[in-house]
């Protein structure tokens, strides 16, 4: 392990230990140190920074080049206290655009295909069990993607029918209430699960082959391949997404709210919280996510103002 490897660890730990989540830096700066490593390159240069920033495996038009710059200033501000050679990137050299992306809404029938591809083509019966419940669950619940490889076996209480999530993004945790149908289907997977790997190294609910937690990248790939190989949004002007299913649960339940006609203002914390978002303000953001959603807020508007006084 080189030194810089070795800083890295201590950097990554310190700053969980502080109640970080480093979703970004924990993911990317193992890449950045391994690229120092390979260019033997012992202390961290601007140059450098920006080459990794910039490599041309950054795809066009994303955020990438960003998250990474981003990630290494936080990196290199620490290092500078270990070794005086290292060169903090400034701030706003490589700025971070964030573009707001339309999200894709999954039909009924989208996400049926997308569990009926995971059960059919996966050839491993474990792995094949694993994503198809974890789909179903995240249309169900409209679960962030990394709450849901983080669920342990026991966050998942099947008599009280809800599940926990510890310390998700904000550092916030809550209680999840699940419809009878999801609590089925996971006690099936359970079963299955414990079946084809009947001692894991993990207590994990969902496991890999091997028997440890599922990692984010294997999630997002076969999600992708799931996605092309079932057809799901080829028509699309934007590719499908596993976080747009989160965006798909908070807009079929904004949309039944207003087809039932029911106060959606004053249900919007409701659904703020079922999610986790720190403000209901947070929430209003999926009423930008679909037309029919514009359409009716549009006309509440319209008939708050009508019947002022």
């Amino acid at each position: 392990m080189s030194a810089l490897s070795q800083h890295l660890e201590e950097y990554l730990r310190l700053r969980r230990l502080l109640g970080h989540q480093l979703a970004d830096a924990g993911r990317l700066l193992p890449r950045f140190v391994a690229y120092l490593d390979a260019n033997n390159i012992e202390f961290v240069t601007v140059e450098a920074a920006v080459a990794w920033a910039l490599a041309p495996d950054v795809p066009a038009g994303t955020t990438v080049s960003g998250r990474r710059m981003m990630s290494v200033r936080g990196f290199t501000r620490y290092l500078a206290g270990i070794d005086p050679r290292t060169e903090v990137p400034p701030a706003g050299l490589i700025p971070l655009r964030r573009r707001w992306r339309p999200p894709f809404i999954y039909g009924d029938a989208d996400i049926a295909a997308l569990m009926d591809e995971a059960r059919r083509a996966i050839r491993q019966p474990l792995r094949a069990a694993t994503y198809e419940t974890l789909i179903g669950l995240l249309a169900a619940t409209g679960l962030r993607v990394g709450e849901a490889i983080r669920l342990d076996r026991h966050d998942v209480d099947d008599r009280e029918r809800v599940l926990l999530i510890r310390r998700s993004k904000f550092g916030k945790s809550r209680q999840v209430p699940l419809q009878p149908s999801t609590v089925q289907a996971l006690q099936g997977y359970g079963r299955r699960r414990d079946a084809l790997r009947p001692r894991p190294s993990s207590e994990s609910f969902f496991v890999s082959l091997n028997g440890t937690r599922i990692i984010y990248e294997c999630v997002r790939s076969t999600f992708r391949i799931l996605c092309d190989s079932a057809g799901v949004g080829a028509e699309a002007a934007h590719r499908p997404r596993i976080h747009d299913l989160r965006h798909t649960f908070a807009v079929r339940t904004l949309l039944g709210w207003y087809r039932d006609g029911v106060d959606v203002q004053a249900r919007l914390p409701l659904l703020a919280t079922y999610l986790g978002h720190r403000e209901p303000r947070y929430t209003y953001h999926y009423l930008s996510a679909a037309p029919e959603l514009l359409g009716h807020a549009a006309r509440l508007l319209e008939h708050t103002q009508a019947v002022r006084p």
